[in-house]
């Protein structure tokens, strides 16, 4: 789950992290009203901020929402982040830009030319910034620990840093049983070229950092920029954190939080069914259980010439009224033209899906085609509910099948045009490179055999000529060793280098 800006300092602050202060407001005159406040207080400068789940905002432009055209302030096109220096019209510049931004859309690099509705506001006080740099935390998967990574090219994209000068990145691995030591907050220091005053600062931003991270079981927290100010103390200007689903449970402070404005209506709806479900681009709905399944399911749609419309795991365990809700939500998305249902039934019976299935159609407008596939615990049970409703689908028998039909049904929609080899490729895929069993005629050793056969049959010692005769086709697999490329008496002078007279076996 992801926050925003204000409620991620304000979560970071709780555990002593040094935070650009602000309030935040959802209206214009409460925008007014926080810079009022602020300014009694004694700043003097004010930044308002645009708060929307997305990087970018600096950079971005408030659009019209009505005519989709930039929103002008002061003769230039209103940006996400505005400094508004105190002065005699502070507080009239504030509520004119709060008017223009608030309600319209904002769009920056990360959001795309869609952007994002600003339902709020951060009033902030302007900061005396001497030099800014980039720190994250998060998992590192492939070595199971934590791992702060810190820059002195703070904000900007850290993925451009990535890309372009990754030496000026120093990383620092966390083991999870010893926590954070001293001398690892020393070293990125060191590496950030903080010493003194600023060193001292630093140590205790990131050692109240990692506390904050691990206490509120946060995915990812990221500070861009962290401020060195002119008086040396470091803080966070701005702060992006990301919190663990499985974990909001012991957080129930934050769960309250969540902003469900910010993110897709048919994602938070499929949440409220506890369905896997993200949402896609494509034109081809797929409704799956298992997320493994459901990939090489979205792989065979590809392959068949469509774009996966969602992913989409109902789970292992689904009931009739779980697959009516996932039903419902992917057709609820105006953009997909045909849907494929892929159900394999190992712990979910097959004819309970084919069941929410029938009801799901029954209570939701159905006016694309429809293919369904099911296999495993009563498949043919799933099959014969399917083809005696009185509803209108395509049910496929196999994975074959299927593949068959997403073809046909973007051919006939006109989404475009499926070639025989690309249909050839779906197929091939479909049977994960193993060797298909088919009938077919016979080679020259194979008629051998057979005339050896006919003798045997002749003495009584035969099979029964009645039976139907197969050849195998292999499907290369691209990964496959190739047994010819081995030399034997190479690998016999490795074993004689290897082995030694004292070797006993």
């Amino acid at each position: 789950m992801n926050i925003h800006e204000h409620q991620a300092k304000e979560l970071l602050g709780k555990y002593g992290v040094p935070v650009q202060t602000g309030r935040v407001a959802f209206t214009p005159e409460q925008a007014v009203e926080a810079a009022h406040n602020m300014i009694q207080e004694g700043a003097t400068l004010l930044i308002v901020k645009s708060q929307i789940h997305a990087g970018g905002r600096g950079k971005g432009v408030i659009h019209d929402v009505q005519t989709n055209q930039p929103v002008q302030f002061e003769g230039k096109d209103l940006r996400g982040v505005k400094v508004v220096p105190v002065d005699g019209n502070t507080l009239d510049t504030v509520y004119q830009i709060a008017r223009n931004t608030l309600g319209n859309k904002l769009v920056t690099i990360q959001t795309g030319a869609e952007g994002k509705i600003v339902n709020r506001l951060l009033i902030a006080n302007g900061v005396d910034i001497d030099k800014e740099f980039y720190c994250s935390i998060l998992l590192d998967r492939g070595t199971s620990m934590n791992i702060i990574m810190a820059s002195t090219e703070g904000g900007v994209e850290i993925e451009k840093v990535a890309e372009e000068t990754p030496e000026k990145i120093v990383r620092e691995y966390v083991d999870p049983g010893a926590g954070l030591q001293g001398f690892q907050a020393r070293r990125l220091a060191f590496g950030l070229g903080l010493t003194g005053k600023a060193g001292k600062s630093f140590i205790t931003f990131i050692t109240a950092l990692y506390k904050a991270y691990l206490a509120i079981d946060a995915a990812m927290v990221e500070v861009n920029p962290m401020a060195l100010t002119i008086d040396g103390d470091i803080l966070a200007v701005d702060s992006k954190v990301s919190l663990d689903d499985n974990a909001l449970y012991r957080h129930a402070d934050i769960a309250a939080m969540r902003d469900e404005s910010e993110e897709d209506p048919l994602e938070v709806e499929a949440g409220k069914h506890d369905l896997n479900y993200i949402k896609l681009d494509g034109n081809v709905g797929c409704m799956v259980n298992g997320a493994g399944l459901a990939m090489a399911t979205m792989d065979i749609i590809k392959l068949a010439g469509g774009e996966p419309a969602n992913f989409l795991d109902v789970g292992g365990g689904a009931s009739v009224e779980r697959v009516a809700a996932a039903f419902r939500v992917m057709m609820s998305d105006p953009n997909v033209k045909v849907v494929l249902i892929n159900i394999f039934g190992g712990i979910v019976r097959c004819d309970r899906v084919a069941n929410g299935i029938i009801q799901a159609m029954e209570t939701v407008k159905v006016n694309i085609p429809v293919i369904v596939r099911l296999d495993g615990t009563n498949a043919e049970e799933a099959r014969d509910i399917l083809l005696k409703s009185s509803l209108d689908f395509s049910v496929a028998a196999t994975l074959k099948d299927a593949a068959e039909k997403v073809t046909e049904a973007i051919n006939a929609m006109g989404a475009g045009s499926v070639k025989e080899e690309s249909a050839a490729a779906v197929l091939n895929a479909a049977m994960a490179s193993a060797s298909l069993a088919i009938p077919g005629g016979k080679d020259e050793e194979e008629e051998d055999d057979d005339e050896e056969d006919a003798d045997l049959d002749e003495k009584g010692e035969g099979e029964d000529d009645e039976e139907e005769e197969f050849e195998f086709e292999e499907v290369e697999d691209p990964e496959a060793l190739d047994l010819r490329e081995f030399d034997e008496e190479e690998i016999n002078d490795d074993i004689d280098d290897v082995l030694t007279d004292d070797d006993d076996f």
